[in-house]
């Protein structure tokens, strides 16, 4: 399974990349592709041509065509974050603003009804939070991150949902908790890549 990373953190001695590394070395180096968009200074910013590009359904954008030149020739497409005030990092969120855009994520027909574009492509989540479950449970977070993120984009696309692993309170201090837990969840979304077919482990 060709598989494409996304990561969105300035520090590559994070958990994220840590994470991500491991997660690599479990899927094995064959069709595997990274994307590390902070080291790589993708710019999320969504500027003025990208506007014009929205407007007109053109892609006029180098960045932009790249990314999504890596999405085509991938079948899942995996986003490791920690998650910033309950939701993705503005790195990420400007990844999604900028690339999954009308014309190639999804379009408008005649009638002005939405038409996915990315059911070739399967979207699993790895995310990390310095939050316990228990806050996320009690505050309505997961349903609000499940509303915002796997039906706001991952279904509002066409995409397929994967595998879904939270690790929480990844600033407690307990390494080896925290560890484990990393190494549970990076091991759920290798299944479900491997498995070729959403799996929905994890959700919190």
């Amino acid at each position: 399974m060709s598989t494409l990373l996304v990561t969105a953190h300035p520090d590559t001695g994070s958990l994220t990349h840590a994470a991500a590394a491991r997660l690599r070395e479990l899927l094995g180096p064959g069709g595997c592709e990274v994307a590390h968009l902070a080291q790589e200074g993708f710019d999320p910013r969504f500027a003025p041509s990208d506007r014009a590009d929205y407007l007109s359904g053109g892609r006029t954008s180098p960045a932009v065509v790249a990314e999504q030149q890596r999405l085509d020739r991938a079948e899942h497409v995996v986003l490791v974050f920690p998650v910033w005030w309950w939701s993705l990092p503005a790195l990420l969120k400007g990844w999604v603003d900028r690339v999954f855009v009308a014309g190639w994520a999804f379009r408008v027909d005649e009638d002005d009804r939405v038409v996915p574009g990315l059911q070739r492509l399967t979207m699993h989540l790895l995310a990390l939070s310095g939050t316990s479950e228990a806050s996320y449970a009690r505050h309505g977070y997961a349903q609000a991150f499940a509303a915002q993120v796997e039906h706001g984009i991952v279904d509002y696309c066409g995409m397929r949902r994967g595998t879904t692993a939270f690790v929480h309170d990844t600033e407690s201090g307990d390494r080896d908790r925290v560890a484990r837990d990393v190494e549970a969840a990076v091991a759920a979304v290798a299944a479900g890549v491997r498995a070729g077919r959403p799996a929905g482990a994890g959700r919190p």
